[in-house]
């Protein structure tokens, strides 16, 4: 048994300990119920019996229908990731534990349109949705669309262009557009970052697909989280700014604060050419990035001054 299969395990024992547990308190609420009723009023039992009956019966469809999302949410999750035999050895994983925090060099950035990233980088939900609807996979509720979603995801994997962090709510897939789309920002990055002195750095890729049900374990995290994601369509990523991966020492280092602003460069030209929708997300230290269709024509420039 390897270690995602094992984990596997342990969660649905932790599942079916907590539901003997439940079962067990409300059992013993039961009990306490039946001794405290008095026999002279059958009224006052029956009335207690009935309510009895309906509450039992709601937690038990409740109850059944969590099980049931659970073992077809394990389902999928076995589905879309078997072990990853090549992790283990891919040469792209070394790096440092942290960035360098001392003798950073400035870097060269170009101002942003909008002046601040969050103002620059506010595309609506609407607009990433209607992007991964046109080039997205049918969001997995079951096997079959899992089935289905796999003849077109593609599996990513860290590499020279980015990190891939250890994902708790999201599998490693895109569609191709997506997958094409954050190879070139990745790549854009380094190449900038070497033409303006150099420092050896990649962007950290933080969250990819997601299913409906790890929307709703996130949702119990995350209040801000919502249930219709654009990442439930394989379209979407998230790369951090407030970590970027650092592969070795001997410099020049630079700071977190240059390296973001520098991202948001980057990502502000892919979007300018139609490549992309993005939204700057405070709470979760990204930008959400969500590919579009090939062709797409270019936004229309908010910032433009008007005569």
């Amino acid at each position: 048994m390897n270690r995602r299969q094992a984990h596997i395990v342990f969660n649905i024992i932790m599942c079916m300990l907590a539901a003997a547990i439940l079962f067990g308190v409300g059992r013993c609420a039961t009990a306490s119920a039946e001794s405290s009723e008095s026999p002279e009023n059958p009224e006052a039992a029956e009335a207690a019996e009935t309510s009895r009956a309906a509450t039992t019966g709601a937690a038990e469809a409740t109850a059944a229908a969590d099980s049931a999302e659970h073992t077809e949410s394990y389902r999928i999750l076995a589905l879309l990731t078997p072990p990853d035999t090549a992790a283990a050895r891919n040469p792209h994983s070394a790096r440092l534990d942290s960035m360098p925090g001392r003798d950073c060099v400035k870097l060269r950035v170009t101002p942003l349109p909008g002046g601040t990233l969050r103002r620059t980088f506010s595309d609506s939900n609407c607009l990433h949705l209607q992007a991964a609807a046109l080039i997205g996979i049918e969001p997995m509720t079951g096997l079959r669309p899992a089935w289905r979603a796999g003849e077109r995801l593609a599996r990513i994997h860290t590499c020279e262009d980015f990190y891939l962090d250890n994902l708790t709510h999201s599998v490693p897939y895109l569609v191709p557009e997506a997958r094409q789309l954050l190879h070139d920002i990745g790549r854009a990055f380094r190449d900038t970052l070497a033409a303006r002195g150099g420092g050896d750095y990649r962007v950290k890729v933080t969250s990819v697909l997601r299913t409906p049900a790890l929307v709703k374990q996130l949702r119990r995290r995350n209040r801000n989280s919502v249930d219709s994601s654009a990442h439930l369509y394989g379209t979407t990523f998230d790369l951090s700014y407030s970590e970027f991966i650092c592969n070795r020492h001997g410099g020049p280092y630079r700071t977190q604060e240059d390296l973001k602003n520098l991202l948001g460069e980057i990502v502000w030209e892919f979007r300018s050419r139609g490549r992309c929708w993005v939204v700057y997300e405070r709470r979760q230290s990204c930008f959400h990035i969500t590919a579009r269709p090939a062709g797409s024509p270019p936004p229309p420039d908010q910032f433009a001054r008007k005569n």
